[in-house]
């Protein structure tokens, strides 16, 4: 029994040695595969480590790293919670859970980490955008513009990217497996990338690679169409220097990418150059040229960068040459990757972003530029554009209206897949507001804006010095605006945006008012006070007087008028007509010597207390507020404007 008892004890030790020195091999090949960018290899082995109980710490840590890589979040996050307690795991670590975390949607929990990683590292940029006032940040997008999204036709089971029009066609990069000949790819275990075309309108049409030498067996993908400086077209697109851990266009063991550029001959793209701008010790890819072709953008981890993969631009000669990268600064570019630059008509940069707040891994965003074209924001470009997983790739037509997206979000066909969106714009209304007599701009004009349908008011705006307004409207609606001012009567407009097309996103409506016959509302008159038993024209008085001056010779110098004043109740008729008639001699004659022609004042005349604006007889049955109102001059508006046909004689 004894001898049976040492042969086992020695056969389990075998076995345990056998066992550990298997877990030992997993780790290694897991580490090889991981070196060498075969992350679906590298993790069966760590699964095998973490199943047969050896390193499973580092095994777990590693096995996250993987699914981040892989861009499969999910996945990643249980391996994180294993490990992210370990005092000995890099700070990083916190932030990378914390991103895994957000685009799951566990929000509270992203916080948390946050907050931990900030500890340690205070200066990163991304803390201050992801975390404000102490608290994770909202997404902020402009809802008033909307996308629609839906995948296209012609995606496949593996990865399918990067879209460019040029014509009836597309092309995008893909890895099908039924048209790409080669080796697996060890990243995701898809065939390497090839570059194809597929005409944009016909549902039916199949897929097929750009002829020419252009598709190797390496990567290609992000295709660019351009001219040169005969005016000829060529394609600008990436390519990998790396290949089954053979030294191929670069230095050994390095994925690094490389712009190149293709011209056409006979029907067929041939390979041209790589660009001056490359390197083998770093990246440089995803081109895309400006309109006008002025400038070309690119992606890039070359040294001096503000963090992973930054957004760079160099100037085109006219000779064709590229000059010297510029990084596109601080405001696009974070310490996470930026990447796919895409340049709009209206030369608005749009890029792709796991470094600034979004839904999740990588989004799209748009930048905002002040009068001097400096970038000065980003705009996260919202759902359905972006998702908890990668947007990337976003590419527009000409019009704005229509364009492409690149995601691995949920529901697709294959790791990367295509979408087509079609974007709302939003729509602004917008004019001026100007008075019907002198066509001078109205400020503080109130610009109401109601749905025709059931009345509710959609907007609110106030003229400016110069009389402008501008608000944000829908489309699809019946519209009045109620343009109203205290020195003008309202006045309502009538419009819709039904018929309104897509590609305007101003809507231009002008308004002119017809000032109110009230020559106090229209000079903002207060009271004008004499004193007690007296006609003469007091300092307060002559300031409201001046008014009236600058309304008839400047505002209105056609306006004519009568002048009358008016006392109140109490004393005889004969004193009260006298003292009128003397305070509106005294008006007319202060407006004369101000600069107001006699016969624009047809009459003056004082009326006494007979004409009172109320019940009062004298002081047994009225307040003094009550007698006040009766002392008052009037300024009737007789004409604000010249007749249509004395117009036309004096011509």
């Amino acid at each position: 029994m004894k001898n049976i008892g040492k042969v086992l004890l020695i056969i389990i030790g075998c076995f345990l040695v056998q066992s550990s020195n298997a877990q030992y091999g997993s780790q290694k090949r897991g580490d090889y595969y991981f070196g060498q960018f075969q992350y679906v290899k590298a993790i069966e082995e760590y699964e095998n480590m973490v199943k047969g109980r050896f390193n499973q710490d580092y095994a777990h840590q590693r096995l996250a790293e993987c699914y981040l890589l892989i861009r499969d979040f999910k996945k990643a996050l249980p391996h994180f919670k294993k490990v992210i307690n370990n005092t000995s795991i890099p700070t990083d670590y916190y932030f990378k859970y914390a991103m895994a975390l957000y685009s799951d949607g566990q929000l509270k929990e992203a916080e948390t980490w946050l907050k931990k990683y900030k500890k340690y590292n205070k200066n990163d940029s991304r803390v201050k955008r992801f975390l404000k006032d102490g608290n994770l940040a909202s997404v902020v997008f402009n809802s008033r513009e909307r996308y629609e999204v839906s995948p296209v036709a012609f995606n496949s089971t593996e990865s399918d990217f990067g879209v460019f029009s040029q014509g009836e066609f597309l092309y995008f990069s893909s890895s099908r497996k039924d048209l790409v000949i080669g080796d697996e790819y060890g990243w995701n275990e898809e065939p390497w990338l090839d570059l194809f075309v597929v005409k944009e309108d016909n549902l039916e049409s199949v897929p097929v690679k750009i002829k020419g030498d252009v598709n190797t067996k390496f990567h290609e993908s992000s295709l660019v169409f351009s001219t040169d400086y005969k005016n000829d077209t060529i394609v600008y697109f990436t390519r990998n220097n790396y290949f089954k851990n053979k030294k191929a266009y670069g230095a050994e063991d390095e994925l690094n990418l490389k712009i190149y550029s293709a011209i056409k001959v006979k029907g067929e793209w041939k390979e041209n150059k790589s660009l001056r701008i490359n390197s083998d010790y770093f990246s440089t890819g995803h081109p895309y040229v400006s309109p006008g072709r002025t400038h070309l953008y690119f992606t890039s981890d070359r040294p001096g960068g503000y963090g992973g993969t930054d957004i760079y631009y160099a100037e085109i000669h006219p000779r064709g040459g590229v000059g010297k990268p510029i990084n596109a600064g601080p405001v696009v570019n974070t310490e996470g990757n930026e990447m796919f630059p895409y340049i709009n008509e209206e030369g608005i940069l749009f890029f792709s972003s796991d470094g600034h707040v979004g839904f999740g891994q990588l989004d799209i965003f748009s930048t905002i530029a002040n009068e001097n074209n400096e970038i000065v924001d980003v705009i996260n470009l919202g759902t359905p554009v972006n998702s908890p997983n990668d947007d990337f790739a976003f590419y527009a037509h000409k019009d704005g209206i229509t364009g492409y997206l690149s995601s691995n979000r949920e529901g697709g066909m294959g790791s990367d897949d295509i979408y087509k969106f079609k974007f709302t714009p939003e729509l602004s209304l917008e004019g001026y507001v100007i008075d019907g007599v002198n066509s001078m701009p109205l400020d503080s004009v109130k610009i109401a804006l109601f749905n025709q349908k059931d009345g509710i008011q959609e907007g609110e705006a106030y003229t400016d010095e110069n009389g402008y307004y501008r608000m944000y409207i829908n489309r699809e609606r019946n519209y009045v605006i109620e343009a109203s001012r205290k020195t003008h009567p309202t006045k309502n407009v009538y419009f819709n945006t039904y018929t309104t097309p897509l590609t305007t996103r101003v809507i231009s409506q002008n308004i002119v008012m017809e000032p109110v016959m009230d020559v106090k509302l229209l000079a903002g008159l207060n009271k004008i006070y004499f004193d007690f038993d007296k006609s003469n024209i007091r300092p307060d008085a002559a300031k409201e007087l001046d008014k009236v001056v600058k309304l008839m010779t400047v505002t209105y110098p056609d306006m004519i008028i009568h002048l009358e004043a008016h006392t109140d109740p109490i004393g005889s008729h004969a004193y009260n007509d006298n003292l009128s008639e003397r305070r509106a001699k005294s008006t007319y004659e202060y407006l004369i010597e101000h600069g107001v022609t006699k016969d624009h004042i047809l009459s003056f005349k004082g009326f006494g207390k007979r004409k009172l604006i109320n019940h009062c007889t004298g002081r047994e049955n009225c307040s003094d507020e009550e007698l006040e109102l009766n002392r008052r001059t009037e300024f009737p508006i007789v004409q604000i404007k010249k007749p249509r046909d004395l117009i036309v004689k004096n011509k």
